[in-house]
């Protein structure tokens, strides 16, 4: 079967294979802080607000911190084995061709199909606020499926464009975002409700169990930069450039999110900021803006969702298809025509975030994604600390200490959820454990057909 595979059928085609430094530092930025700054900004302000309550505004600065010791890892890989093979490599110079390489690399998967429902499901809530509909359970979920439709068809008819949509699409959800942020600001005089203050926060029953838990869903907002590392192969002097590219984008990153968090503590008490928890950036516009202000909100959504979905999309089928070459996965074409793993891929990949879309709201959707990133982000940061940290030159203290946090975030988002929704807890359990279990029958079974047929 692997020898069918690879003599018949196409992991990617040639308009998607990697080009050797044709990525330069500019554009590794523009492409990281793209993918970071887009939807989940929109949909995770309101989310983080729910858990971490007035002190919402600081959950974004300490995830920035963690994020920038899970970046060390990354960073300090990067600049030794650049490569198009970002996380899944990472993972395979740490523990081989084995259950936790593939186990892991499928969380990154997954959570990034995770995180393109909850773009999809923004997209439509905050199109929504467009219309006087009210909070419409069918119309939400209708609009995410057709976007995810939409960014499918236009990965199917090819990838030319991708490339220079994203990069304008950028420039514009930044501008639009920051242009939101600065104008909420001033409107407000820089006042905010209930934000600015801790002592506010303690007033509203904040626990340091919530607090943390916020942080865990402000990483989310965060963790796009792997995407720069993902194309390691394709920067212009890869060795420097991926760093500095991965830093330069949390940095931009960092700065935006703090001037929407305090806009939107401008604008809105907590009370109105968790009421509207999944549109918070259009019901902060209206007070100084009114409908304009909410138009504007919802087209710089619709742009940051649009692109960022569609961008998502094929980042994911790419590197399921490394993956498929990697022989980490297995693939069936279920009747579908071709020969194109990564087009197959495309199909199966929409089809799962249509489903989640469906089927969770924005917040299970973004519990699941978090829980799913820390669990696979762990597992990274103690592969290069055990197996790796000599060989690259790491730090042992970072990386222990980027350990600590993931897991600290992580243990008092569970517990939280544990209060709140449980159930999210066991599909998150049961997906883990569907994932590496299916992954060590998958490794298991190849390992016995490549013994059998190596024998005489």
């Amino acid at each position: 079967m692997l020898k069918r595979r690879r003599q018949g059928a196409t992991v990617i085609d040639e308009h998607q294979q990697y080009r050797k430094n044709s990525l330069t530092l500019a554009g590794a930025v523009a492409m990281g802080a793209g993918v970071m700054i887009g939807a989940g900004i929109f949909a995770l302000t309101g989310q983080v607000a729910e858990l971490a309550g007035a002190l919402f505004p600081l959950a974004f600065v300490v995830a920035a911190v963690i994020s920038g010791f899970a970046a060390y890892t990354y960073i300090k890989m990067s600049n030794a084995y650049p490569s198009a093979g970002g996380i899944a490599m990472v993972l395979s110079k740490a523990y081989g061709r084995s259950t936790i390489t593939g186990g892991c690399s499928l969380l990154m998967a997954f959570s990034m199909i995770i995180s393109e429902s909850l773009v999809a499901r923004t997209f439509g809530t905050y199109t929504l606020q467009l219309f006087n509909v009210g909070a419409n359970r069918l119309l939400v979920p209708a609009l995410a499926v057709g976007l995810i439709v939409a960014a499918f068809l236009i990965n199917i008819a090819g990838n030319r464009v991708i490339g220079s949509v994203s990069k304008i699409a950028a420039v514009l959800k930044i501008g639009g975002i920051a242009i939101f942020a600065i104008a909420a600001l001033w409107a407000s005089g820089l006042n905010s409700h209930e934000a600015a203050s801790a002592p506010a926060a303690a007033a509203n029953g904040v626990t340091a169990s919530g607090f943390l838990a916020g942080v865990a869903l402000a990483i989310l907002a965060y963790k796009g930069f792997t995407t720069i590392t993902n194309s390691g192969s394709e920067v212009v002097n890869p060795h420097k450039n991926v760093g500095r590219a991965i830093l330069i984008s949390l940095a931009i990153c960092f700065v935006v999110y703090m001037l929407v968090a305090l806009a939107v503590g401008a604008s809105l008490s907590i009370d109105q900021i968790i009421a509207a928890k999944n549109y918070s950036l259009a019901e902060a516009a209206r007070p100084a803006f009114g409908n304009l202000g909410v138009q504007f909100t919802v087209l710089i959504a619709v742009i940051a969702t649009g692109s960022g979905l569609l961008a998502s999309i094929f980042a994911v089928s790419r590197m399921l298809a490394m993956l498929t070459e990697m022989r980490l996965i297995p693939h069936r074409h279920f009747g579908l025509p071709g020969e194109n793993i990564q087009k197959h891929l495309l199909v199966y990949t929409a089809a799962i975030a249509s489903l989640l879309a469906v089927f969770f709201d924005l917040s299970r959707i973004a519990s699941l994604g978090a829980i799913f990133y820390l669990v696979m982000d762990i597992a990274i940061h103690w592969g290069v600390f055990r197996h790796l940290r000599r060989e690259i030159g790491a730090h042992a203290g970072i990386l222990i200490a980027a350990m600590i946090l993931d897991a600290l975030v992580l243990g008092a988002f569970l517990l939280v959820k544990s209060q709140t929704d449980p159930a999210i807890i066991l599909i998150a359990v049961v997906g883990i454990s569907a994932i590496f279990g299916l992954e060590k029958i998958y490794l298991s079974r190849t390992r016995e057909t490549s013994l059998s047929s190596a024998k005489p």
